[in-house]
C-alpha cells in the first residue's frame, strides 16, 4: 500500500498562489492519484485527479483554470499548483492514490494526513 505525506499548505491572501506536494513511499507505479479537500463542517470533495502516466487529468468545476495537478513518478511526488486562490478554497487538502482514474472518494485506497490551506480575504 502506498504511504502519502502532504506538504506545502499555509496561509495566503486571496489572489495568491501555493503549491502542494505529496510524497509517496511504497511506489506510485500504475496508480492514479488525486487531491481532495475538506472545509470545516463540509464533506470531503474532489479537487483534481491524474492518471499514472499523467496523460489524463480531471478537475472540479470550482478550480478549473486555477489549479493544475501534476506528478513526477521518478520522484514519487504529486503536486497541486493553486493560483488565484479564493477564501472558499480554505480547507484541509488530502492526496489520495488508487487503481483507477476517478473523482469518487471510494475509489481511492490510500490517503495522506492532509495539509491546511487558509486563504484570507
Amino acid at each position: 500500500q502506498v504511504q502519502l505525506v502532504e506538504s506545502g499548505g499555509g496561509l495566503v491572501q486571496a489572489g495568491g498562489s501555493l503549491r502542494l506536494s505529496c510524497a509517496a513511499s511504497g511506489g506510485m507505479f500504475s496508480v492514479a492519484m488525486a487531491w481532495f479537500r475538506q472545509a470545516p463542517g463540509k464533506e470531503r470533495e474532489f479537487v483534481a485527479t491524474i492518471s499514472w502516466r499523467g496523460r489524463s487529468t480531471s478537475y472540479a468545476e470550482s478550480v478549473k483554470g486555477r489549479f493544475t495537478i501534476s506528478r513526477d513518478n521518478a520522484k514519487n511526488t504529486l503536486y497541486l499548483q493553486m493560483n488565484s486562490l479564493k477564501p472558499e478554497d480554505t480547507a484541509v487538502y488530502y492526496c489520495a492514490a488508487g487503481p483507477i482514474l476517478s473523482t469518487e472518494k471510494s475509489d481511492f485506497r490510500s490517503w495522506g494526513q492532509g495539509t491546511q490551506v487558509t486563504v484570507s480575504s
